[in-house]
């Protein structure tokens, strides 16, 4: 089965379709023209009509372009979008250069440009946007045309005035850009955590699909190998003593095959099986050995212990729990600078496993934080390795401590305490009844090898 990754969604997450600016940009060019013709003709302030129009036609002019050129699904790369929406800034600027700078209320509508930027794009392209309007704006506290008013009079606000509508721009510019960032990026991260979350959860349900899937090839293959032990009964009743030895040894290779085919057979027949699926159930020491079999040849020292009071407890096997534990293990030998310590230990009531390692430990921010999807515990130094789902996006925790804590478990985590030690330490813990919840006492047939002495084929 293919590795599937949530990298499609962090590269597209900010990416907006260039149908959507056009259409915004239709929506302003509407509303510039209304509010032109309206001065112009409804109040009858004497506006440079030619001019505004001309400064409006030029964004007309680019959405058309921007329609022929590309189709209306084209998704725009982040210096794209950040050039059409300095455009727009541009734009406004010159039309408010027109009618009275700072001093026509529609000023305000430098923020506009600024909180699209802040909801799609990355902060720095936010910034400098931001700073593109501000910079404007106080150029044209200094320099514009006079606020078109009746003929019969003309109106100058104070400079004082205008500097209270400057500042507000600033502060709105800086407030609305920086509180929509933050609410954009909340929630476009829950979604890419939820996202991978779903990816999980559906390579979980490929994995428990496999029993069904090999019970049935083992139904299907039961005739075929019936029809083989019949055969080799036969073979062996004619040939009997008169076999050359090559021939005898050949027979009784083949039989030993054959009961080995049938011994598998039986297992996989097994694992529709509520009850008796041999793979459906594992110790506890053998869960914890899954765990630590792919990272050690890591070169990292890992020791792993097991041990308690009573019988070894035996779980259901669970694909979900299987990744968010290997999802802690691999972190604990990421951050690791020469050991990790894995120990499983139960009780009759309890049934724990904790993870430690001798690295930096986590971080405040982790500790509060822990189980948020957009809190991640790997610095810009330490590059993500493969291609891990949500890797370096602080979803890893997230769907570890979900898909553990699904399955009755409590997840804590803490940093080491005794003096002169440093790491982190991961502690899941179970009761031992849910622990053991659907778990069958662990059958594993040996397979039979004698020879097969019946006069006719069973079954199988």
């Amino acid at each position: 089965m293919s590795d599937t990754s949530t990298s499609g969604f962090v590269r597209d997450a900010r990416h907006l379709r260039l149908d959507t600016f056009v259409r915004l940009r239709w929506l302003a060019i509407t509303g510039q023209s209304a509010a032109v013709v309206g001065a112009q003709f409804g109040l009858g302030l004497a506006l440079p009509f030619g001019w505004c129009f001309l400064v409006i036609a030029a964004s007309s002019w680019l959405n058309l372009a921007l329609r022929i050129r590309f189709p209306a699904s084209y998704r725009l790369s982040d210096d794209s979008a950040a050039l059409l929406l300095a455009f727009d800034i541009i734009q406004l600027a010159a039309l408010l250069f027109l009618t009275g700078g700072l001093q026509n209320p529609f000023s305000l509508l430098f923020l506009a440009p600024v909180l699209i930027s802040a909801t799609a794009l990355p902060p720095e392209r936010t910034l400098a946007l931001g700073l593109l309007a501000i910079g404007l704006a106080t150029l044209l506290a200094l320099v514009h045309r006079p606020l078109p008013w009746f003929a019969d009079g003309r109106i100058e606000l104070p400079f004082l005035y205008i500097s209270g509508v400057w500042t507000a721009i600033l502060l709105g510019t800086a407030f609305t850009g920086v509180y929509a960032w933050r609410v954009a990026e909340e929630t476009r991260q829950l979604a890419q955590a939820l996202a991978a979350t779903e990816l999980v959860l559906a390579r979980e349900q490929h994995l428990s699909q496999l029993d069904g899937l090999a019970a049935a090839a083992a139904h299907e293959l039961g005739t075929p190998l019936g029809t083989i032990m019949v055969v080799t009964k036969e073979l062996v009743r004619q040939l009997g003593p008169n076999a050359s030895p090559g021939v005898a040894e050949d027979l009784h290779l083949l039989r030993e095959q054959v009961d080995r085919c049938r011994g598998i057979l039986q297992k996989l027949t097994s694992l529709d099986s509520d009850e008796t699926g041999f793979l459906a159930t594992v110790t506890f020491s053998h869960l914890v050995e899954e765990l630590a079999a792919p990272q050690r040849s890591l070169g990292i020292d890992l020791a792993v212990s097991s041990q308690g009071d009573g019988p070894e407890p035996v779980c259901r096997r669970n694909p979900g729990v299987m990744f968010g534990l290997a999802n802690i293990v691999d972190n604990a030998v990421d951050f690791a600078d020469s050991r990790v310590v894995i120990e499983a230990r139960w009780t009759l009531d309890r049934v724990s496993l904790e993870i430690r390692d001798d690295g930096p430990g986590f971080s405040s921010e982790v500790l509060l934080r822990a189980g948020e999807p957009y809190v991640t515990t790997r610095s810009p130094e330490r590059p993500v390795q493969g291609d891990t789902v949500g890797a370096g996006l602080g979803l890893g925790l997230f769907i570890a401590k979900t898909l553990i804590e699904r399955s009755g478990a409590q997840l804590t985590l803490s940093n080491a305490s005794a003096p002169g030690t440093t790491g982190a330490a991961v502690r899941v813990s179970w009761a031992r009844h849910i622990f053991e919840r659907g778990a069958a006492p662990r059958l594993v047939p040996e397979v039979a090898a004698e020879p097969l002495t019946e006069p006719s084929a069973t079954p199988i």
